[in-house]
């Protein structure tokens, strides 16, 4: 595997990637190419090499990148603006298919826990991806949330949400808090989330309360249903504390054929970074690609 930093542009911000190539790759020869989307607070660095070395592997061109706003690249910082990383996911896919080594015409995207939702969303209003791959996404923004709280919590959060978006109308800004008031975590699998952090330093704590209106208002299975007959895989947790597997089956639901969901037993949202469960989820997505995207042309 070879990997390059790339640079790009998404709504006239400088955004920063790595493409990872296989060894194997003959010149003049074009593969099939994948973008792969992290999470929430994630970045290109974090879990994602992993799943780009498998899939580079299997013979496909991949690209990984940050954010507006995370890890290397320009932008406010630490914004969560799903909207706005549809924009950047879109013109990962642009950037990608110029490539001399990809083929335009058989793009895929790949996106685990939040950036499984941005994928969904991207998938159905941009006909050029041809296969999605949702891990751990998140289906409504506004049932997950709620699921995830007591009553209490529920309303103290609304109302702090209320407060920062008069803030923001006059003041200009959102109020920064702890990563852990808004993303509560859950204490089956945080700490193998804390571990990942701390080894690495583009990871954040702190990030705007205006991610909660935005998350709100966010809502990918509105969407999913215009996907089809382009196909999407589903990869759940029956054991997800933080994002419950109900998000994955409701998308499901929603979707037309071709369609799968995977539902994995006994692993906890960020144990699917991670052996076993991360061979599972490897084996599951190749099978998918392999199905319906083949890193090479028949």
């Amino acid at each position: 595997m070879v990997t390059k930093p790339i640079i790009f542009y998404s709504e006239g911000v400088r955004l920063v990637g790595d493409v990872y190539f296989p060894m194997d790759i003959e010149s003049g020869e074009r593969r099939a190419g994948i973008v792969l989307c992290h999470g929430y607070t994630g970045v290109k660095d974090l879990y994602l090499p992993d799943t780009a070395r498998a899939l580079t592997g299997e013979g496909y061109v991949v690209m990984t990148f940050d954010y507006k706003g995370w890890g290397d690249s320009g932008g406010s910082r630490s914004r969560l603006a799903p909207y706005s990383r549809v924009a950047d996911v879109q013109a990962a896919v642009t950037f990608l298919g110029t490539l001399p080594e990809v083929d335009p015409n058989r793009l895929g995207i790949y996106g685990t826990s939040y950036g499984g939702a941005i994928v969904v969303w991207v998938g159905a209003v941009d006909a050029r991806v041809k296969c999605v791959v949702s891990v751990v996404g998140i289906g409504n923004g506004a049932r997950w949330m709620r699921s995830v709280r007591r009553p209490d919590e529920w309303h103290d959060l609304r109302e702090r949400a209320a407060r920062d978006r008069v803030k923001r109308a006059l003041e200009g800004e959102s109020e920064f808090v702890a990563r852990e008031e808004i993303l509560l975590p859950d204490r089956q699998s945080a700490e193998l989330a804390a571990a990942a952090r701390r080894g690495n330093p583009a990871a954040v704590g702190r990030i705007p309360l205006e991610y909660v209106d935005e998350t709100l208002e966010f809502n990918p299975e509105w969407v999913v249903d215009r996907i089809a007959p382009r196909p999407i895989l589903f990869i759940t947790s029956d054991d997800d504390r933080l994002v419950p597997p109900d998000e994955s089956r409701e998308l499901y639901a929603r979707s037309g054929e071709p369609k799968r969901l995977a539902v994995l037993r006994g692993y906890g949202h960020y144990e699917v970074y991670v052996e076993p469960a991360f061979g599972e989820v490897v084996r599951e997505t190749l099978g998918w690609y392999r199905q319906h995207l083949p890193a090479r042309k028949a």
